[in-house]
């Protein structure tokens, strides 16, 4: 229990009621006769919301402890204040932003006057939440050599289980003026802690190290487990409370950051202060860091097709072009022949035109898919035929300048393609009925590309395939990103996810598409397949099976074995092939062979489905 502090109550008062609208100002001119009289400690300046009472305010002769020193990106310290209060609700450390490298150290016992902020990383756009800080400090340090603050322990006991209240709905549904809940919420937990020095202990991986030194723990390693480790993202309610992002203060050029995998341990303890950044939210960026005890994860590998059996696969290969090194290649092509057992069809999304990002208007990706196909030749796979529509000059969204696309490979050994009119970028190709069966007007053919919902985005390419006399419809799919979307830690909760407008659209038209086939042939082999961008739970994928006109075949699978991407620590579905109701029996394989690891080949994993037509 924190010690007493006679004015917490009178803060706590005036921050419910002056910061019900849930926004940054307000309550600052009303808090401030409650708390002239005596100096300010850090829990007045944290108050009991998100925002502080003082936000806006001159504060001076702020004591603390100097629990970390951050001399890179956002640079400045955090001071805790050994002498707590009683309510759980107030934070008793807050960052001191400095702008220019600190001169403190740990341990370092100090007096602080500044300006009391709420600084939103990524700006007040975003919906991030703020980080309460001081800005413009003067700092004096009082001694050195200090016992910092008790760490306090975030665990599986600590923790909440709900994730976080719902918004006020007279603010915007923000969360901001609402009273801290810490015991209640797991996001007012960490809001409590924001700033103060905290710890965990053994913690399983749940996102491997990232390019920007940083991994992903779970500190419930019963929440949610994925079957090789990880923690499922399952539902818009499963959030998983026990996720935490794990960065360090010490410079990569004095401390190299460990290489770790989803599964993999970080041992012992880890410590430092509590953060809230843009691309994770709460964050224990590490003084002490732990030691990563490696697991036993390693890439997996399908099952090879019978004979009788079409294998149709997707794979999103992030942004490949002809001036990436080699060893990208090679390494795609090996993941081809050896994990995805060489499919008869597979659908690539993110195939950049022959320049890649150089803007110069070139659209042909041939260079790209030459250099692709002779590398999975090379590592021992078949001689690929490819299709593909080229999209008009940077109409199709992605990369500045990459004009990415969908493209089928084929094996011509085991499968044919159907060429009917080749189509271009603007022309839609439709659905015709031949000798009682359905066929495409064009093939390779694009579909609906008029429609706005492609706008800036790539649209669909469908190609006729014959396998064993029977006739399969693909339809290669990369539906817009999530880019726009707020983060989980939003402080609108639920957060906005205002990027699904556009999928949803863009489900329909696939939709509407698959039933025109299917009028014309009721018993068509339809696959729908690719970077859906979206859950199996979403409305995005129930509008692509709408009517029943398509099955998301992910869903064949346990829930612990639902992902092809890892994102903040979550397991996720964002790639998928579905099926039309003609293909009764199949096997589904979603091939875990990079979001799970630090050393990846694409940040999506493979998609696999066999079927006898």
């Amino acid at each position: 229990m924190r010690s007493s502090h006679p004015r917490s109550a009178a803060v706590a008062a005036l921050v419910a009621t002056a910061l019900a609208t849930g926004l940054l100002a307000g309550s600052a001119d009303a808090a401030e006769g409650a708390v002239s009289a005596d100096p300010i400690r850090i829990h007045d300046i944290q108050g009991t919301t998100r925002i502080s009472p003082l936000n806006g305010k001159q504060v001076t002769d702020v004591e603390g402890i100097v629990t970390g020193v951050r001399t890179y990106g956002s640079r400045g310290f955090w001071i805790q204040d050994p002498d707590a209060d009683d309510n759980d609700a107030t934070s008793e450390g807050v960052f001191v932003f400095t702008s220019s490298a600190p001169t403190v150290a740990v341990g370092d016992a100090v007096k602080v006057a500044g300006t009391v902020g709420e600084y939103v990383p990524g700006g007040l756009t975003s919906g991030n939440q703020s980080v309460t800080q001081i800005s413009k400090p003067t700092v004096t340090v009082v001694s050195s050599g200090n016992a910092l603050p008790e760490a306090t322990a975030i665990n599986e006991y600590s923790v909440p289980a709900e994730y976080a209240p719902a918004g006020d709905p007279a603010a915007a549904g923000s969360i901001n003026g609402l009273a801290l809940e810490p015991a209640r919420y797991a996001l007012d937990h960490y809001e409590s802690l924001e700033g103060m020095n905290v710890k965990i202990g053994t913690s399983r991986v749940v996102g491997a190290t990232d390019p920007y030194s940083e991994l992903w723990v779970t500190v419930k390693g019963w929440e949610n487990t994925a079957k090789r480790g990880g923690t499922i993202y399952g539902s818009y309610e499963s959030q998983n409370t026990g996720r935490l992002q794990i960065q360090q203060l010490a410079p990569l050029a004095q401390q190299p950051f460990p290489v770790a995998n989803v599964g993999d341990k970080l041992t012992g303890t880890t410590e430092g202060p509590l953060d809230f950044n843009q691309f994770g939210g709460y964050t224990l960026v590490a003084r002490t860091l732990g030691t990563v005890q490696a697991g036993t994860l390693a890439p997996e590998k399908t099952k090879p097709q019978a004979e009788q059996e079409l294998a149709v696969a997707t794979y999103n290969v992030e942004n490949l072009d002809p001036t990436d090194p080699q060893e990208k290649f090679d390494a795609l092509a090996k993941a081809v022949v050896e994990n995805l057992a060489s499919p008869d069809v597979l659908a690539l999304e993110e195939i950049q035109d022959d320049n890649g990002a150089k803007n110069d208007g070139t659209v042909s990706a041939e260079q790209t898919l030459t250099k692709f196909t002779a590398a999975i030749t090379a590592a021992g796979g078949p001689a690929y035929q490819w299709r593909t529509v080229n999209p008009e000059d940077k109409k199709d969204g992605g990369e500045p300048g990459g004009n990415i696309r969908q493209v089928f490979l084929f094996n011509p050994a085991r499968v044919s393609f159907t060429e009917r009119a080749p189509g271009d970028a603007v022309t839609a190709t439709g659905v015709v009925k031949e000798n009682g069966k359905a066929a495409l007007t064009h093939s390779p053919g694009r579909v609906d590309p008029a429609n706005p919902a492609w706008a800036d985005s790539r649209k669909p390419l469908a190609g006729e395939f014959v396998f064993r006399g029977k006739t399969v419809f693909v339809i290669a799919n990369h539906f817009g990103s999530k880019g726009g979307d707020e983060s989980l830690t939003s402080h609108h909760q639920p957060p906005v996810r205002s990027s699904e407008a556009k999928r949803l659209l863009q489900a329909q038209a696939v939709n509407g598409f698959v039933k025109e086939i299917l009028a014309a042939d009721k018993n068509a082999n339809v696959l729908v397949l690719g970077d859906i961008n979206d859950f199996e739970f979403s409305a995005t994928t129930d509008a692509l099976a709408d009517g029943g006109a398509l099955y998301p075949a992910i869903k064949s699978l346990p829930k612990a074995e639902r992902y092809s991407y890892v994102y903040q620590g979550n397991a996720q579905v964002l790639d998928q092939i579905l099926t039309s109701p003609a293909i009764k029996k199949f096997t589904y394989d979603s091939v875990h062979i990079n979001a799970e690891f630090a050393a990846q080949n694409s940040d999506h994993d493979p998609q696999v489905l066999r079927f006898k037509p």
